[in-house]
């Protein structure tokens, strides 16, 4: 089965820039990266490159989401998984993987309609961080935090991550009556509790991403963040508290594309013994799930 190592990066298209540029870089403290495209705005936060690319364009809409593996051949093993399971595969050029500053990658569609692409090889920046506010980000073998999607069918996408990908189960919500339960399903590819989560719904017309979450190593830094998000007037969809299922202490933030971006410390890591849990939606602390 194939062996994934970590979220790896968030490509997306935005419609203001200057709004972009002035939360990511004015008012959460994001170290600003670097890519081949001038016009894209690059969020930096350890020794890639970028681990969210914004490409100017007409709309708001995630354009792939990228995962990492080890080496090669582990690249080659998703790409044998995915061709026996049925899926398409096409073959990043070398322009375009050095576009995405890796060595290789390869790109797929999942059930729900997502651009997938898995990578070997980000290249790296070794200079210093430097935000504005000094933010020290949780990421090396963890990755990139996780990222929530919307999907039409949450058995089938759930089925696709786990069983085909062989995503861990690392535990679900149950919103609705016993009879009639809805799923949001959590999955992780590393110790960090999870780096992927569904939630039941399709967004047509919106930005096709529930949140993407970062991480840093303080609480101070995160507290900093929620006074510098309420000074500046940014909608809050959810203010500071601790999760049930991660122990994540976090609030949510609406960026100017319409999704949220979670911002957090002292996520709960787990082991291969970790027993997947399923909670109701009322025992979660208060996050906007019923947003979809």
């Amino acid at each position: 089965m194939a062996s994934f190592a970590s979220l790896g990066y968030v490509r997306a298209r935005i419609a203001d820039v200057a709004a972009w540029r002035a939360f990511a870089f004015d008012t959460i403290g994001f170290a600003e990266g670097s890519g081949p495209d001038p016009d894209s705005v690059y969020l930096r936060v350890d020794e890639h490159t970028y681990r969210l690319e914004l490409v100017p364009g007409e709309r708001d809409e995630v354009i792939a989401v990228g995962w990492q593996v080890a080496d090669r051949r582990s690249l080659e093993l998703v790409r044998e998984t995915l061709e026996k399971a049925g899926v398409a595969v096409t073959t990043l050029s070398l322009a375009e993987a050095a576009n995405r500053h890796v060595e290789e990658a390869i790109a797929f569609v999942d059930p729900s309609g997502f651009t997938i692409e898995v990578f070997h090889g980000p290249l790296l920046d070794h200079s210093p961080v430097i935000g504005k506010f000094g933010n020290r980000f949780v990421t090396g073998d963890l990755g990139l935090g996780h990222v929530v999607l919307p999907v039409r069918d949450i058995e089938e996408a759930r089925r696709f991550y786990t069983e085909v990908l062989g995503f861990a189960s690392r535990g679900s919500f149950r919103v609705g009556p016993p009879e009639h339960p809805i799923w949001i399903r959590f999955m992780g590819v590393n110790a960090r509790h999870h780096s992927l989560a569904l939630i039941p719904g399709s967004r047509p017309d919106g930005p096709g991403i529930v949140h993407v979450m970062f991480e840093v190593d303080s609480l101070d830094d995160v507290g900093r963040a929620l006074d510098r998000v309420n000074r500046a007037g940014y909608h809050l969809s959810s203010t500071l508290g601790r999760h049930t299922n991660d122990k994540m202490i976090s609030f949510y933030v609406r960026t100017p594309s319409n999704w949220d971006l979670e911002f957090g410390c002292e996520g709960m890591l787990v082991g291969d013994d970790y027993l997947a849990e399923e909670m109701t939606a009322d025992s979660y602390w208060g996050h906007e799930w019923s947003r979809g």
